[in-house]
């Protein structure tokens, strides 16, 4: 999963971006609220955690204005300013979650989860697709109730395809999710899936000729 981390402060950002990488996220980090409008308007993230006291443009500022460029990413609120009337504010500006400083990254990773969860139309934390459950909590996948040993990169990939809604994710795609602006050849795409199919055995991961990758639903 992409995600966009906005926060001017060094020593904040750096924890929670150890802590969300840990999670299993592709971590970007805008430290001004210029750079993070346009990054949020160039770039297609699964999530923002947006710290609202940025320099330049101010947090609820950029939210109005990815809201306004039609952008529909979810975006949970950072801010010190933990009252109502301000959780409100967020809220009418077009955030999905609201979360006040201080904070504990346990629960900011789960509040992300469940925001990516929502957005795919999904409600539980453990996702079932025929054979093939996937334990987004734990970051743990398993084959009929076998669990499987994947490497960080593979874990990402079967998320990634896991919340796609259904829609298949190409080879270009998934390099982005996975790696960001260090985008890698479709051939070491193509590897990592093969590489995953043989782990999780036929019929899981389907090729949608022209389209791209995504998981049998198990009808």
């Amino acid at each position: 999963m992409r995600l966009l981390l906005v926060e001017d402060d060094d020593i904040i950002a750096q924890g929670v971006a150890i802590a969300l990488t840990q999670a299993g996220f592709r971590v970007e980090r805008a430290s001004d609220g210029d750079t993070a409008w346009i990054m949020g308007n160039d770039e297609d993230y699964d999530v923002v955690v947006l710290d609202l006291g940025l320099p330049r443009r101010d947090g609820l500022s950029v939210l109005k204005r990815w809201r306004e460029d039609g952008r529909q990413f979810p975006v949970i609120i950072l801010s010190a300013r933990g009252g109502w009337r301000e959780k409100v504010e967020g809220i009418e500006a077009g955030a999905d979650d609201y979360l006040a400083k201080p904070f504990e990254p346990g629960e900011l990773i789960a509040r992300v989860r469940a925001l990516i969860r929502r957005n795919a139309g999904l409600a539980e934390s453990v996702l079932v697709f025929g054979r093939l459950a996937l334990d987004t909590r734990r970051m743990q996948a398993s084959v009929d109730g076998t669990a499987l040993s994947l490497s960080p990169l593979e874990y990402r990939l079967i998320d990634a395809l896991a919340h796609s809604g259904g829609r298949p994710l190409s080879a270009g795609t998934i390099s982005e999710m996975l790696h960001g602006v260090e985008a890698v050849e479709a051939n070491a795409v193509e590897a990592l899936v093969a590489r995953l199919r043989r782990k999780l055995g036929p019929g899981i991961i389907e090729t949608r000729r022209g389209f791209g990758y995504c998981l049998a639903d198990g009808d």
